[in-house]
């Protein structure tokens, strides 16, 4: 028996077999550990992509409503965190973010910082005054002039002499057209510094657009003014003359003269100064199921006038040449007693409207055209009831 206290000497074989014993453990030991497929690194299909969304390595700040990274979120939270950064703090981290964003010319994103800085309500004049210029700034851009106006303005209630705030709302004023205030502003600027060439010809510009503004306004004025008077004198002639209309109060709503046919919607009866009416006429062919278009017909025109005019070219569909002057007939047609009248085409318009049967419809005169005597002619009678024995 070997004394206490002494250590074992092994064997250079026993050491061996020691060792592989120790291995053969360790295998069983790894062999035995639950295989698990490691999971928390980046995809290989996809390792551009999240390293993209890495604080770290990303390109391009988050857009609004983007999902985060769980990293990417975290730090979010910590920068803009309220019971982890002071109302100054805020403020600064959303006036830099709103730097960033002009810097980058996302003038949306930097109005929406800037707005959010405001809404923290530092008390210092002059910080809040740079915010309002800032976002009157990314406005501007935005071509959001009124409201950058109004920001503008704001700055300069909270700091009178900011100039840069003074010229951004003259700019605004000048492009909304308020041109005595972009004036007014102009003028302060130049009190302050009489060399200033751009506040010098804002300034030039703003008169010079005003009086073109002005004159512009006594001409539509005037313009109102002679079409009201003309408005008055055609329902005076057709009071009148007793112009029937299928219309009820036709004179007393304007819109119920007022042509509903693409051509002659802007040609609706007028009377000139001598007392004269033009109408706007409509001219079928139920032949050819075509029209023609006269916007402005005198009523002093006799009916066999207007047919010489009409006809001074041939028809496009008239092959046959038979469309003349002194070979068609002419009919209006009454839509409340159904019946089609033949007109004499001696009269003129003013003596036709004068009938008892003839009904202004929508404001328009409107007459069939037809070859005398033909088929055509026997066709549109039959399809009306022609209450007047036709002649040759």
């Amino acid at each position: 028996m070997e004394p206490q206290g002494t250590k074992k000497v092994l064997t250079d074989q026993e050491r061996l077999e020691l060792a592989a014993k120790l291995d053969k453990d360790l295998d069983a030991f790894i062999s035995s550990l639950e295989k698990k497929r490691y999971t928390e690194g980046w995809p290989e299909d996809r390792w551009e992509e999240e390293m993209a969304k890495h604080p770290f390595f990303m390109k391009k700040s988050p857009e609004p409503g983007e999902q985060l990274s769980p990293l990417m979120e975290g730090l979010a939270q910590l920068k803009y965190d309220p019971e982890e950064n002071t109302a100054q703090e805020l403020a600064d981290t959303y006036k830099e973010d709103g730097k960033f964003y002009m810097h980058h010319r996302k003038f949306r994103l930097a109005v929406m910082s800037y707005t959010e800085a405001l809404r923290h309500k530092i008390g210092d004049a002059s910080y809040k005054a740079t915010l309002y210029n800032n976002r009157s700034a990314a406005n501007y851009m935005l071509q959001n002039y009124r409201t950058s106006l109004q920001d503008a303005q704001k700055a300069l209630e909270l700091k009178p002499d900011y100039d840069k705030a003074r010229w951004r709302a003259a700019q605004c004023a000048s492009a909304i057209g308020r041109y005595e205030l972009c004036v007014e502003l102009c003028d302060t600027i130049l009190q302050r510094d009489p060399t200033n060439e751009p506040a010098v010809d804002l300034r030039k510009s703003c008169l010079s657009r005003k009086a073109t503004q002005l004159r512009d306004e006594r001409k539509e004025a005037r313009l109102e003014r002679e079409k009201q008077d003309q408005w008055n004198r055609t329902v005076a002639e057709l009071s009148k003359r007793s112009v029937k209309f299928e219309e009820r109060n036709a004179l007393v709503d304007e819109r119920k003269l007022k042509p509903r046919l693409a051509p002659l919607e802007d040609f609706m009866v007028t009377c000139d100064e001598d007392g004269i009416l033009h109408w706007p006429v409509v001219f079928c062919y139920p032949e050819f199921h075509t029209t023609d278009f006269q916007q402005q017909l005198s009523e002093e025109t006799t009916m066999s006038a207007a047919l010489e005019q009409l006809f001074e070219e041939p028809l496009e569909y008239d092959r046959a040449g038979a469309y003349r002057p002194n070979k068609v007939s002419v009919y209006y047609e009454n839509r409340i007693l159904g019946f089609a009248y033949l007109v004499d085409t001696k009269k003129t318009i003013r003596q036709i409207l004068a009938e008892k049967t003839f009904v202004v419809y929508e404001g328009t005169l409107t007459f069939y055209i037809v070859v005398r005597g033909s088929n055509q002619e026997q066709t549109f009678v039959n399809q009306t009831r022609i209450p007047v024995k036709i002649e040759y």
